[in-house]
């Protein structure tokens, strides 16, 4: 663990597994509560004075530590691959989008600007001020464990506050790797903390009821972030909620069905379907659903699993058992209620894959309201297919589930498009466009999607507490 500028041991340690085939890759300090009370001390400690350094200070120490990311891609990119499982090339597309983080609050920092209001009476004036909020405690997950450390991290230190880290138990390696070029650019004992453990509740439980912390900051399921607010609540600790989604994938007629079609298969098999943007149900418009499948199916069929580090690979292991009982169980619910199987709909176990968590890419259709993989986030590599005729009848299929993160639309109408922007009830819409993220984007979702937002200048104003001075004169 890394804790008031020193890496420390403890008594006990955790393995660390490679998903793709079962052999361990290291082990790591398996840390408790206590762990965290120190590193929340040390993080209180150190936030009276870097909190008061000119924000110039703090780019320059992002900024590098931006540089150094970027001389490090490979390496971090291949820890990822052994240990998250995702295809070296998306390891590498990773780090590069963690370091955009960095890069771009090094330059927030300077933008937090504060205003003057007029007021009624001539002898008064008003200022207001952002100021950072204090001790910061993240918990990140492990589906991309570079990026959503970088996405945390960096606008906490901009604003001046300091961070206490707990990573995701599956992929603690790589958030060492992120804290030792943090370490390199230079940040003051204190200001970055990480602790890591194999079962997080403890040190979660700490993160909410410790009255130093000021802010948790969460990437999870939405069952854990539930837990993790209420649990905050009593003191009215300040939250932000990165949560799960059940995105829509929307195709009318009049947009080219084989175009969208590549489009849904890049991003529904994004990082093995592990993402929480990732489509859940796609829909088609009824004239031109088979041209649709069948651009779909081809593509998927052609899809490689195995290790990431090989190359041609474009699906990687699901995280563990338990996600391939998900995943299965969700197929096979959708069979049995009525659905079409195209392709897939099985484990992979033979040869090299038998020692790692594999499922095979899957295209279901006839897909309906009944079925389980209708109404829950699947988290793997299934594409499910659901007809439709009219907007309005898609608009509200869509906007049936208590999820809100993203949707994506496809269509060459722009009143069309402006109007499900509109009537969407997600936070983020990718309109003929399956990447709509970037660090200078707005990131975060409505309903139990979550709270607050990551990257732009709203992931900096989660960080900050708006102060008001009314001067008499």
């Amino acid at each position: 663990m890394y804790i008031d500028g020193n890496w420390v041991e403890t008594g006990s340690t955790f393995d660390v597994f490679n998903p793709a085939n079962g052999e361990k890759i290291g082990e790591v300090a398996d840390g408790d509560a206590s762990d965290a009370r120190l590193a929340i001390e040390a993080a209180s400690k150190a936030f009276a004075t870097w909190s008061t350094t000119t924000a110039y200070e703090r780019y320059e120490k992002l900024h590098r530590a931006y540089e150094l990311m970027m001389e490090e891609q490979s390496s971090l990119a291949e820890l990822m691959t052994r240990e998250q499982g995702k295809p070296l090339k998306a390891a590498m597309n990773e780090v590069k989008y963690a370091a955009d983080f960095l890069l771009w609050f090094a330059e927030e920092a300077k933008r937090l600007y504060g205003e003057t209001i007029p007021s009624a009476r001539s002898d008064q004036r008003f200022l207001v001020m952002k100021q950072a909020i204090g001790v910061v405690a993240a918990i990140t997950p492990w589906n991309y464990p570079v990026s959503m450390i970088t996405r945390k991290v960096a606008p906490a230190l901009a604003a001046g506050c300091t961070i206490v880290l707990k990573p995701a138990e599956a992929t603690p390696l790589c958030a060492m790797a992120v804290f030792r070029i943090l370490e390199r650019a230079g940040f003051p004992a204190g200001v970055l903390n990480l602790v890591t453990c194999d079962s997080p509740a403890a040190i979660g439980e700490e993160f909410c009821s410790n009255s130093v912390v000021k802010k948790l900051t969460f990437t999870g399921s939405t069952a854990v972030g539930q837990k993790l607010s209420q649990a905050a609540a009593p003191q009215l600790k300040r939250v932000s909620m990165e949560l799960g989604g059940h995105a829509p994938f929307i195709v009318f007629d009049d947009a080219d069905p084989v175009h969208a079609a590549k489009g849904a298969a890049l991003v529904k098999f994004l990082n093995t379907g592990q993402a929480c943007i990732s489509p859940n149900r796609i829909f088609v418009q009824r004239s031109i659903l088979e041209p649709f499948l069948e651009t779909l199916q081809f593509r998927i069929s052609k899809m490689k699993a195995g290790d990431g580090m090989q190359e041609g690979v474009a699906i990687g292991p699901l995280v563990n058992q338990q996600a391939i009982d998900k995943v299965d169980n969700q197929v096979r619910d959708a069979m049995d209620k009525g659905a079409s199987l195209h392709c897939g709909g099985e484990r992979l176990s033979k040869g090299e894959l038998d020692k790692g968590f594999f499922y095979s890419p899957t295209l279901l259709s006839e897909v309906n309201s009944r079925m389980l993989i209708y109404r829950e986030e699947t988290f793997g590599p299934v594409a499910p297919v659901i007809v439709f005729d009219t907007q309005e009848e898609v608009l509200a299929m869509a906007n049936d589930t208590h999820y809100g993160l993203a949707a994506y639309v496809y269509t060459r109408d722009i009143s069309r498009a402006l109007r499900m922007f509109e009537g969407l009830q997600f936070g983020i819409i990718g309109i003929n466009d399956i990447n709509p993220t970037s660090a200078a984007a707005p990131f975060g979702g409505m309903k139990e999607s979550g709270l607050g937002r990551e990257g732009a200048r709203e992931g900096i104003d989660e960080y900050l507490e708006t102060k008001l001075a009314g001067i008499s004169i």
